[in-house]
């Protein structure tokens, strides 16, 4: 008896603990609309800032750069040595 109504409180107790919250950023693609709101959110689909300007015209909204888009290094070209073989 005392453990269904321990299990019953904690079940009780789950929906005050507030609602979770997603990744804000999707690091998929390198711009993001930020839409201003009663609910703001992010919307990271979009391939270049020209791109997203053009779709926020009219909105409440403004477009910013992911920071979590991962940036390609460059690369260092590889430096072919004589090497050591046989001759």
């Amino acid at each position: 008896m005392r453990r269904g109504a321990l299990m019953l409180a904690l079940a009780a107790m789950l929906p005050a603990s507030g609602a979770a919250h997603a990744q804000t950023y999707d690091p998929s693609y390198p711009v993001c609309m930020q839409i201003y709101g009663p609910v703001g959110y992010f919307d990271c689909r979009y391939g270049s800032l020209a791109q997203c300007r053009y779709l926020a015209v009219g909105r409440s909204a403004s477009c910013v750069v992911n920071p979590y888009f991962p940036m390609k290094k460059p690369t260092r070209p590889r430096s072919s040595s004589p090497g050591t073989g046989a001759g």
